[in-house]
């Protein structure tokens, strides 16, 4: 009986460790299928982005004036965010919250920007709602947001 309960834990361990692997390499391939469209979005529309480490890729408007927050300020923002086809997601203005309640590519925008700043950020699904739907917002959906940023309170 224990040499069949210790079997079984070792095909349960091995299938979980396979999900994992098998979930980054879906994810790699998203990252790609991804960034494959946001550069055929620039081009078409002959946008002007810089692409950072994260794989978000943004235009910064406006930079506002210094601080710049941090995931603990709380920042507020007022925004438009868009499929790659034009459809409107949604408008918010307003929304006050720490910077990290707020998905990555949102986190990693802002926080290039100072108060009064203005930024266009290209998101890539990884760094949006990744690849479960949410809010309505199908998975592996890449995104755009125009974003000012209104005010931060550094906590």
């Amino acid at each position: 009986m224990k040499k069949h309960l210790i079997l079984f834990s070792l095909l349960v361990i091995g299938l979980s460790a396979c999900q994992k692997i098998d979930s980054k390499t879906q994810a790699v391939t998203q990252a790609s299928v991804d960034d494959a469209k946001i550069q055929a979005y620039i081009k078409a529309n002959k946008i002007t982005a810089t692409k950072d480490a994260s794989g978000i890729y943004y235009n910064i408007i406006s930079p506002g004036t210094d601080p710049k927050p941090t995931l603990q300020s709380t920042v507020k923002l007022t925004y438009s965010d868009y499929y790659l086809n034009g459809i409107l997601v949604g408008k918010v203005s307003g929304v006050q919250a720490k910077l990290s309640a707020f998905i990555a590519g949102l986190q990693t925008g802002v926080a290039k920007i100072g108060t009064g700043g203005r930024i266009y950020l290209i998101i890539p699904s990884g760094q949006a709602y990744g690849t479960g739907d949410q809010n309505g917002i199908p998975g592996n959906s890449v995104l755009t947001y125009t974003v000012d940023l209104d005010g931060v309170t550094a906590n």
